[in-house]
């Protein structure tokens, strides 16, 4: 009955069911963009970092409050194993009073300025989560985009030599061939067969780690990347996540001042002055003020009192040298965060370089010459002019060149897309 509701509610309402929530939340034709949009919501990585944001807010209202004060009531020297006990509120001394202590030498604004620049770093180490997660995002779609590729060419090498199997039993049926060759091609069929369920493997798998990326608990639902392999240049770079082609120097300029984790590394050591500040001020005592009433025996009077605890022992050496530390491992990261980001850059800039000579010259030496023998043999082997072994390794030949290219412009494209990372570009998509 409750399944009845759900699909009446379904057809007249537009309401889908729970289950089926994930399912239609992924388009059949995927793009790239909505992926990222999708990663962006739901990956579990990035939204226990948006908590972090949280959390350091929750201590900013904890570290801007003040102390709270301390109310004391008590009694003394009643004559409870008296006899004549006397009055309850006469016999005895009855105080109340207030204390509160002031925080000295401003601990409190360092305090809440050390939980204020906590945000912000924490802020920034989202953007850089959720800059590691847009990258990680594009090479497992295109690399579901090249498993489609190497899918669609071993099921179209199946289907040539399928023709050639039927093209050889009509001529085995003539007398042209002998049953031996016959035999060949139909054995050699599996090795060609295999290739088809090792790229459909490669799919489902790529298919499942993008999936996995952009959150899913649904891992097996089926869908098809739209996006094109081969680099659109007339697109624009920066909306797609490309940096400009600009000098290595420049690159490293702008990576060094738009990286989220060297912002945040910088912010960190700004945090560590702050907090060595506090530190130091807690050297130094905080006043105790109070005041109150007392009834002493039937007498009414006035009590207060300033109370300063003497910093004779413990003048918090410990938490200063440990400020001390936290500071210079702050520039220890600092200078460690640099020397990183300009290695990231150099490594991405270079492979944009070779890649992209790569790709030009598999485009220009192999790609249309694999594919003209390969159709060359395919036509001789029909009309009886090549041999099996001819057509075997054309075909071999043609497949792996094809490979080849597309693993190619894969590396190009991810290169590209790891130079932008690197330099710190906005990662909109």
């Amino acid at each position: 009955m409750k399944w009845k509701i759900m699909v009446l509610l379904s057809i007249l309402g537009g309401w889908t069911p729970s289950i089926f929530g994930q399912a239609s939340a992924v388009p059949t034709e995927l793009s790239l963009e909505e992926a990222i949009r999708m990663a962006v919501e739901r990956n579990p990585e990035l939204k226990a970092a948006r908590k972090n944001i949280d959390i350091a807010r929750a201590n900013l209202i904890e570290a801007s409050k003040r102390l709270n004060p301390v109310l004391t009531i008590g009694g003394e020297n009643y004559p409870l194993f008296e006899s004549r006990r006397g009055s309850f509120f006469n016999g005895q001394e009855l105080t109340a009073r207030v204390d509160y202590e002031i925080e000295t030498f401003g601990k409190r604004r360092l305090r809440t300025q050390v939980a204020r620049q906590q945000i912000d770093i924490e802020r920034l180490r989202y953007q850089n989560i959720e800059r590691q997660l847009i990258l990680r995002v594009r090479r497992a779609y295109f690399e579901v985009v090249v498993a489609q590729a190497n899918l669609e060419l071993a099921e179209q090498i199946l289907k040539d030599i399928d023709q050639v199997i039927q093209l050889d039993r009509v001529r085995f049926r003539e007398g042209e061939i002998s049953g031996g060759e016959l035999k060949r091609i139909e054995v050699e069929r599996l090795r060609f067969l295999d290739d088809v369920f090792a790229a459909r493997l490669a799919l489902r798998n790529a298919k499942s780690t993008l999936l996995a990326l952009m959150g899913l608990d649904d891992l097996d639902i089926d869908f098809r990347a739209v996006e094109p392999l081969p680099l659109d240049e007339r697109q624009p770079r920066q909306r797609m996540g490309i940096p400009p082609p600009l000098p290595l120097k420049e690159l490293e300029r702008l990576a060094l001042s738009q990286r989220p984790d060297m912002a945040a590394v910088l912010h960190t050591r700004r945090r560590a002055d702050t907090e060595l500040l506090r530190q130091r001020a807690l050297r130094t005592s905080n006043i105790i003020v109070g005041g109150g009433y007392r009834r002493d025996f039937g007498i009414n009077s006035v009590v207060f009192g300033v109370t300063i605890p003497l910093k004779i022992f413990n003048r918090n050496q410990g938490g200063i040298a440990r400020a001390l530390a936290e500071r210079e491992r702050a520039e220890h990261q600092a200078e460690a965060i640099e020397r990183l980001i300009r290695l990231e850059v150099r490594k991405a800039y270079n492979a944009v370089e070779i890649n992209r000579q790569r790709v030009e010259y598999i485009r220009r030496e192999y790609l249309q010459k694999s594919e003209q023998s390969r159709n060359i043999t395919l036509a001789s082997y029909r009309f009886g002019e090549a041999n099996l072994i001819d057509l075997l390794d054309a075909e071999r030949a043609y497949a792996a060149t094809r490979q080849v290219y597309n693993q190619a412009l894969f590396d190009y494209r991810m290169s590209l897309y790891e130079l932008g990372a690197a330099i710190g570009l906005p990662v909109t998509e």
